[in-house]
């Protein structure tokens, strides 16, 4: 599915929230690649699970195409600098939910990039009938689980020693979820 774009600006850095679009593959999947290694944050390390321009083409196509899945980018100056995807299915007991995933370049934490396309996420979630959005999180991510938690997602459970780090330690992971708060009002009245 798509959306209107929208613009930013937080601390001088201006930059457009948008849907992606066929035409941003090869860029995303460099941006992907660059970004799995700044971080310990997602599942992958740095080349695991390579998509390429055509596998992201292809991703694009389908997501806009699906009316339960959203794929967004954050442009900043022609370049994208993050992105994030809803990904739900048409099986009728889980078509009412969507999993929400964030990533944005290391460089451009601290401008809200983040807090942005989950905004524009939910936004569209809540329009769109989705009933819930999911998300996992590593324990250690303070910031992420904060901003979570302030947008209406709790705690729904822990997978414990889920994710073995460089430290050599194990980290769990908390799963967490949003309900639409409207659409729950409606079923209790």
């Amino acid at each position: 599915m798509k959306i209107n774009s929208n613009r930013y600006t937080i601390n001088d850095l201006s930059y457009m929230i948008r849907s992606a679009k066929e035409m941003d593959a090869k860029k995303l999947s460099q941006l992907r690649l660059q970004i799995d290694g700044e971080t310990e944050y997602l599942d992958r390390e740095r080349g695991e699970h390579y998509i390429d321009e055509s596998g992201f083409k292809m991703i694009i196509k389908d997501d806009t195409d699906s009316e339960n899945n959203l794929f967004l980018v954050s442009e900043v100056d022609g370049a994208i600098v993050g992105f994030s995807r809803c990904v739900g299915n048409t099986l009728k007991r889980t078509s009412h939910k969507v999993e929400f995933g964030v990533c944005v370049l290391k460089e451009y934490w601290g401008y809200a990039i983040g807090k942005n396309l989950l905004k524009e996420s939910l936004n569209w979630a809540d329009q769109n009938g989705i009933e819930k959005v999911n998300l996992s999180v590593l324990e250690t991510n303070d910031k992420a689980i904060k901003l979570y938690k302030k947008h209406g997602f709790e705690v729904e459970g822990i997978l414990k020693k889920d994710k073995l780090l460089s430290d050599g330690n194990y980290y769990h992971t908390i799963i967490m979820g949003r309900f639409n708060v409207q659409r729950d009002r409606v079923k209790l009245t």
